[in-house]
């Protein structure tokens, strides 16, 4: 049977995830010598090769050394995608690169063309290496005061590699996250920073370090940096406002060290995970904004997820352009196609349906009140991993449904609904058309 392009990417990020889920289940896998069970295995390396970060089980005190390494590489090969990783190895081979392996290449990457994709796979792995490198080199700096000298280049690698992926797993232990280094100005600007470059896509990347000139850059570029900066400026600016004089979170710290964790609360929700402070404590409008950033998540071909900020973009034109009575949708002096902006709204619009119907099943199957379970499910959509702390406490029903739901964020939904679909096929004939009242 001949595959398309899009269930070859589920079937191999599937593939991967069990492979490491048989994995992590192995005895030698935990610390404690006994197995964490095939369920709990499954939900994390779900979650790593889904670059998500939930855990319902605590990633240092449970996983031993082989355990943690192996979800890093899972968070690796997640991050990257699995086509990537099958590239480069077909690169040190000296393989040549088929055309249908192209054509994956280009669903995985998000390409709108074939031209280039190889060559756009060797700047990511470059990227990649100088980014969590010099991630790794600054977070160690910090890290061997604290744990040692082994103890903390260890951390500062896994940190780094956790970071530019936008996974949001950590070794610090207790579901703490990043909480003990809240005002701690180098571990904040360093994370901070490999998750804003993870999350904005590496064509972008590569057309900011090669044009260096806003006004030449890309269309998809532009809107993306736009986006970028505004959600990430909102986010600073609401948090900051609303947590100010919360004596649980901002309310306790100087006065830089609010800014600080403001400011990282507002780029982690971008699909990242960590945390700096007590996220159940944030009041109920806090969380409900964080909610907001989280679906939108980060950008295409990016190690993020969300339905994107392209996306979002796309709609909020749309709507403006029907509210100014405009007939075509316009950014940037561009006019963009109605086939993408349909493709836009389809994804917005199925991505609500999936956090809705999750939402309403983990209602039935969790004792949680709703928040935590709109939160948690939206943090699994968006391949997030920011959690009220219910997760170690979902029942088996629970971890599969949010099991299920980071698997499709990651691919996105309408990914998975072309992988199931029939084959396309041409239509042979036209109904007439007539409309019908809306709004």
């Amino acid at each position: 049977m001949k595959l398309r392009p899009a269930q070859i990417l589920v079937l191999g990020f599937a593939t991967v995830i069990l492979v490491g889920a048989v994995l992590l289940s192995l005895p030698v896998a935990s610390k404690s010598g006994e197995s964490v069970g095939f369920l709990n295995a499954l939900f994390t390396a779900t979650s790593a090769v889904c670059v998500t970060g939930l855990v319902v089980v605590d990633t240092y005190t449970q996983y031993s050394l082989f355990g943690q390494i192996l979800i890093m590489f899972l968070i690796q090969i997640g991050g990257l995608g699995f086509m990537t990783m099958t590239t480069l190895i077909f690169l040190i081979l000296g393989k040549r690169i088929t055309l249908k392996e192209r054509l994956v290449m280009r669903e995985a990457l998000n390409q709108l063309t074939l031209a280039g994709v190889v060559k756009l796979t060797r700047y990511i792995i470059f990227t990649t290496l100088i980014f969590e490198g010099l991630g790794a080199f600054f977070l160690s700096l910090r890290f061997v005061r604290v744990y040692g000298l082994y103890r903390g280049i260890y951390y500062g690698i896994f940190h780094a590699v956790s970071a530019f992926n936008n996974a949001g797993f950590d070794l610090i232990g207790n579901f703490r996250s990043l909480t003990p280094f809240v005002e701690d100005p180098l571990v904040n600007i360093v994370i901070m920073g490999l998750i804003i470059f993870g999350g904005l896509g590496f064509s972008v990347i590569y057309d900011v370090f090669t044009i260096r000139n806003f006004h030449r850059l890309s269309l998809h570029s532009k809107v993306v940096l736009t986006m970028t900066v505004f959600l990430l400026v909102a986010g600073f600016l609401v948090i900051y406002a609303l947590e100010y004089s919360n004596p649980k979170t901002l309310g306790s710290l100087s006065p830089a060290g609010k800014i600080l964790a403001a400011a990282f609360q507002s780029v982690t929700p971008r699909t990242a995970g960590f945390n700096t402070i007590s996220l159940p404590d944030m009041s109920l409008a806090a969380k409900y904004f964080t909610i907001f950033l989280m679906f939108i998540g980060a950008s295409p071909g990016s190690t993020g997820g969300g339905v994107k900020t392209t996306t979002f973009a796309l709609v909020l034109m749309m709507i403006y352009s029907v509210i100014t009575s405009k007939e075509d949708v316009e950014i940037y002096k561009r006019r963009i196609p109605m086939d993408n902006v349909f493709k836009a709204s389809v994804i917005t619009v199925m991505a609500l349906l999936q956090v809705l119907s999750v939402s309403l099943l983990l209602a039935i199957t969790e004792g949680a009140d709703f928040m935590s379970i709109l939160y948690e499910t939206v943090s699994a959509f968006g391949t997030v991993g920011l959690s009220m702390g219910i997760t170690p406490h979902l029942s088996d029903a629970g971890k599969v449904l949010i099991i299920l739901t980071m698997f499709s964020g990651r691919l996105g939904p309408l990914t998975i609904a072309l992988a199931l679909a029939s084959k396309k096929k041409t239509a042979m004939l036209k109904y007439p058309e007539e409309r019908i009242l809306v709004g």
